[in-house]
C-alpha cells in the first residue's frame, strides 16, 4: 500500500501527480485552500469552500461541486488531527497563456501531518520582522488564495532564525497587507482592525472568523489602510490563518509590542470550538 497515494486524490481518484501540461504546473492558474483537520473533520470548512469558489469564478475557472469534494474525503479517511489541502486548476492547455475556450479542470485533495511549531508561540507570543519583498498591487487578484506564491516564497527566503516565526509584507506603497503565511488582527485600543485588501493580499478565513467573534463579543471591528505606525502604536498584534489559530506577536522588528487581551479571549475561542490545531485542542 501507498501510503502517500492513499493521502491524495486526483481527479477523484488516488494518485499523487497531475500531468506535466497542467497550466497549475506551468502559470500558477489555478487557487487552493489549506485547512485544519480537528475530530476527523475538516474546519471551516464552508468559508474555505466559499473562497475558493469565489477564487475560480475570478479566474474563469468551472467551479468544481461540493459533491467532488465530499467524496474525496470520504474516500481518504481523514486522521484525527492533520492538514487538508484542496487545489484547483485550469487543467491541460497546451502552450501559450490563452486559456483554454472548454477547460477540464484538475482538482487535487491531499492531507498532510500536523505541522510541528513550539507550544510557546501560542503561549508566550511569536518574534516577527518585515519583509523587503513587497506585494505587488493586483486588483484582479486580491482577496484569492491563487497557486502563484512567488512573492511569499522570496520573502520567506529572507531569513533562515528559527527564532523568527513570520515576516509581515506590505504593499508597493508601504501599506500593511499581512504575513508571509498569516493575515493580521491589529488591536487599536477601541477597534480591532484588519489591513484592507482592495489591490492586494488573501481574504483570510481563520482572520473572519475571528473577527466575528469577536463583533458578538461586543468588538468595534474595522477593515482600513494600515501602516507600520500603526503597529508599533497598537495595543497589541496577532498572527492568525487557519492552522496555527493564532499567535500574539511578541516582538516586531526586536521591539517587544504589548499583548492584547483580545490574545487571551479569542484563542479560548479556539479551544473552545476546536477549529485549529493548537496544542490545547491537539492534545485533548
Amino acid at each position: 500500500m501507498n501510503a502517500a497515494r492513499d493521502a491524495c486524490r486526483v481527479n477523484g481518484e488516488p494518485g499523487t501527480v497531475a500531468g506535466v501540461d497542467d497550466r497549475g504546473l506551468r502559470y500558477g492558474d489555478g487557487v487552493f485552500e489549506t485547512l485544519a483537520i480537528v475530530g476527523h473533520q475538516p474546519q471551516l470548512w464552508t468559508r474555505h469552500l466559499d473562497r475558493l469558489e469565489t477564487g475560480c469564478r475570478r479566474l474563469g475557472l468551472p467551479v468544481p461541486s461540493r459533491g467532488r469534494w465530499q467524496a474525496d474525503l470520504a474516500a481518504l479517511a481523514l486522521p484525527r488531527f492533520g492538514t487538508l489541502r484542496l487545489t484547483v486548476t485550469r487543467g491541460e492547455g497546451g502552450r501559450g497563456y490563452a486559456p483554454p475556450t472548454a477547460p477540464q479542470t484538475t482538482t487535487i485533495t491531499q492531507c498532510g501531518a500536523v505541522p510541528e511549531r513550539p507550544d510557546d508561540w501560542w503561549q508566550t507570543g511569536v518574534a516577527v520582522r518585515f519583509c523587503e519583498t513587497r506585494l505587488a498591487v493586483q486588483p484582479a487578484l486580491a482577496g484569492i488564495k491563487h497557486l502563484n506564491r512567488l512573492e511569499q516564497v522570496l520573502a520567506r527566503g529572507e531569513w533562515s532564525d528559527p527564532g523568527i516565526a513570520e515576516g509581515v509584507m506590505e504593499a508597493m506603497d508601504g501599506r500593511i497587507i499581512e504575513a508571509t503565511s498569516s493575515n493580521l488582527i491589529i488591536d487599536q485600543g477601541d477597534h480591532l482592525c484588519a489591513p484592507a485588501i482592495d489591490d492586494c493580499g488573501v481574504d483570510g478565513v481563520m482572520q473572519a472568523w475571528l473577527l466575528d467573534r469577536a463583533a458578538a463579543s461586543g468588538a468595534s471591528v474595522k477593515r482600513t489602510a494600515v501602516r507600520r505606525a500603526d503597529l508599533w502604536q497598537a495595543r497589541g498584534v496577532m498572527l492568525v490563518n487557519s492552522l496555527i489559530g493564532l499567535w500574539p506577536v511578541r516582538t516586531l522588528a526586536g521591539h517587544p509590542l504589548p499583548r492584547s487581551p483580545w490574545a487571551d479571549r479569542l484563542q479560548d475561542e479556539l479551544v473552545r470550538a476546536g477549529t485549529a490545531l493548537l496544542p490545547a485542542v491537539v492534545r485533548s
